[in-house]
């Protein structure tokens, strides 16, 4: 039986579906789509349950990881791509899984002009529009740095995710011109997703991208949509439950870990 939170439940208005019930459409504006839980990657759950055409059913702008964590998954107007540690970016095959992803049919308000925000400011910005708790985003523009993250493709027997950062590979792509894509959920989602903003970016000439860790941008637009439904599809085995501050900790250690890299 799973152990969902009530409190989650009422800040999210979430939702819960079996695999089967997957691939059941639920493209609806303002929903979010989810497979699996950030927990489940804390306890190293690298498998992929879904693929990324079943992914893309419920959504065309996300962020996640394939198969084996192997790399950072950014999807920007309805196409998946995938960031890996050498720097390079690839389109993904529908045939390919995730263990972990968060889509939505992105139907935002309209576009905000931004000029020569910092990161702390572009994030502040950000949430100073959301009209609800949970929201997704799109922030287009010329960016002055950003510094981008990825992480090597694990094998069996997987180490836990606050491990597998100690490896990640760090890079900066600015300045370029870039769009990236993400999601805020609340301190009370810790263990379903990652609290605050959780943001992947995807260079315009597709050649880089990665997990945003540093985003200055010069000049561009800022989209945000306002969730009013979060579905989750949980893989056998993986249970919604409360978080606990252990959970949180290991998230802020992922969410925060940075290497003295030069990168690429």
């Amino acid at each position: 039986m799973m152990a969902i939170d009530p409190d989650l439940i009422r800040a999210l208005h979430l939702t819960t579906e079996d695999h089967d019930g997957a691939t059941r459409d639920t493209a609806a504006a303002h929903h979010v789509f989810q497979t699996s839980t950030v927990q489940a990657l804390l306890d190293s759950r690298y498998e992929g349950d879904l693929t990324i055409a079943e992914l893309l059913a419920h959504g065309d702008l996300g962020l996640g990881t394939l198969d084996s964590l192997d790399g950072e998954l950014i999807v920007a107007d309805g196409a998946a791509y995938v960031a890996r540690v050498d720097g390079s970016v690839v389109a993904v095959d529908g045939t390919a899984r995730t263990p972990f992803a968060v889509v939505t049919p992105f139907a935002p308000g309209p576009p905000t002009p931004v000029c020569g925000l910092d990161n702390a400011a572009l994030l502040a910005e950000m949430d100073r529009q959301c009209p609800t708790t949970v929201a997704a985003v799109r922030v287009r523009g010329y960016f002055t740095r950003l510094r981008v993250r990825s992480v090597p493709k694990q094998q069996p027997p997987y180490p836990p995710l606050d491990r597998v950062v100690n490896d990640q590979v760090e890079w900066e792509i600015g300045p370029v011109d870039a769009v990236l894509v993400g999601f805020r959920f609340p301190t009370v989602a810790a263990g379903m997703e990652v609290p605050g903003w959780h943001l992947h970016a995807l260079a315009d000439d597709h050649a880089s991208g990665g997990h945003v860790l540093i985003a200055d941008i010069a000049h561009g637009t800022v989209e945000v949509d306002g969730t009013v439904e979060v579905h989750v599809e949980l893989p056998p085995g993986v249970d919604i439950v409360a978080a606990d501050t252990r959970t949180a900790a290991a998230i802020h250690r992922v969410e925060t870990a940075t290497t003295d890299g030069s990168g690429h």
